[in-house]
């Protein structure tokens, strides 16, 4: 079987969940890039361009698979697999899941939900009348960049994120009080099937720095599922983010492929299941496997720089078990790294997750784990 996969930058999730996967699956893989030097044995291409990406997949060999866990290549693969007669995602679904003002504007035109919402173009003025506070956000960001709660003088918000975003569009949408959750669903165009859920934990406002994911399977989807049908979600992995306010569940995003910051692993560790497999498999055409019962908790911990400054230590990549939880640590930054605080998920150092018997034995271990091998920024 010939996959294909499209990819900017390199990350984990591919490196080391969908490569080991595909190969677990005895697929052939060629990575599509615009980084060709990023990626080994990848082939240069504007994966950016459908055009360009279809050209170059009917030069190399005719696919079985067209593939992307990357925020923005979704539309761009889904009409390759298109033109291909692959399984895939539909394109527009995918548009409208990335741009945050379309998601609103479908789902008002669809009944789902009404959540106030302004798209602002470079050099539109800035709306009057709207009821503070309000999240001011890029129409297409990712990683939390440039998000923020603005309480009182958004032109003063909009001009500090244009001078990092000149070109870019921006939503400025209603807040949305209460917990923030996740669901996590898969589809192979026959039926979606939720795979679990977590709860985030924030940092402190005006900013939207994801601290801690913690494994709770949700117990009332239909809402969310309603919002991914109408926008026409029902095919691969998708990460949608929502917020249970007091009139009930409110889509934050929705994120057309796999949770990233290591919740994908931790997803597999918690459900005891090959999920890149599972992910990969749909795209190949196979129906979605019987799901496994689950018992235990897992969390993913993210340590975020408190200070800017030169990192003079740090715990290295590294698996360990602590009585009945497994823990592992992944570094994103490295010894002698300068640090400048974004306020966005960039300033991670490094991200914790465990699995165990239950929630104190998991808070234990990672407790115990970060008190002993702590990040030194200085």
């Amino acid at each position: 079987m010939r996959l294909y996969l499209t990819a900017l930058k390199p990350t984990d999730s591919v490196t080391d969940g969908f490569l080991p996967a595909a190969r677990a699956l005895g697929c052939e893989v060629t990575i599509l890039t615009d980084r060709p030097e990023r990626h080994p044995y990848a082939v240069a291409c504007d994966v950016r361009d459908p055009r360009a990406l279809i050209d170059a997949i009917e030069q190399l060999g005719r696919p079985d698979a067209i593939f992307s866990n990357s925020d923005h290549l979704q539309a761009e693969t889904a009409l390759a697999a298109a033109y291909f007669g692959l399984p895939g995602k539909d394109w527009r679904a995918c548009v409208a899941a990335k741009n945050k003002f379309l998601m609103r504007r479908k789902l008002l035109e669809a009944g789902i939900e009404q959540v106030g919402s302004v798209r602002l173009s470079p050099g539109d003025p800035i709306p009057d009348g709207l009821p503070y506070p309000v999240v001011l956000k890029p129409r297409e960001g990712v990683a939390s960049e440039d998000v923020m709660l603005v309480e009182r003088d958004l032109a003063r918000a909009v001009a500090e994120v244009r001078k990092r975003r000149p070109g870019e569009a921006l939503v400025v949408e209603e807040y949305l009080e209460g917990p923030l959750r996740t669901l996590e669903t898969l589809g192979d165009g026959h039926e979606v099937r939720v795979l679990g859920g977590f709860e985030t934990t924030l940092g402190a406002l005006p900013y939207f720095v994801e601290e801690r994911l913690d494994w709770a399977p949700p117990q009332e989807d239909g809402h969310v599922l309603g919002a991914l049908r109408a926008l026409g979600v029902g095919f691969g992995a998708c990460h949608t983010e929502y917020v249970v306010t007091a009139a009930g569940p409110r889509v934050v995003e929705v994120n057309y492929r796999v949770i990233g910051d290591h919740c994908d692993f931790l997803m597999g560790d918690v459900l005891g299941a090959p999920v890149f497999e599972w992910i990969l498999r749909v795209h190949l055409g196979e129906r979605l496997p019987a799901m496994p019962a689950v018992t235990g908790h897992g969390c993913a911990v993210s340590v975020v720089a408190d200070r800017a400054g030169t990192v003079k230590a740090g715990p290295e990549s590294e698996h360990v078990v602590r009585g009945d939880v497994r823990l592992w640590h992944r570094p994103l930054r490295e010894v002698g790294d300068v640090v400048s605080l974004t306020r966005t998920n960039r300033d991670y150092l490094g991200v914790i997750r465990a699995v165990g018997p239950d929630r104190a034995r998991v808070d234990a271990a990672v407790a115990e784990y970060r008190a002993a091998r702590p990040w030194v920024i200085e």
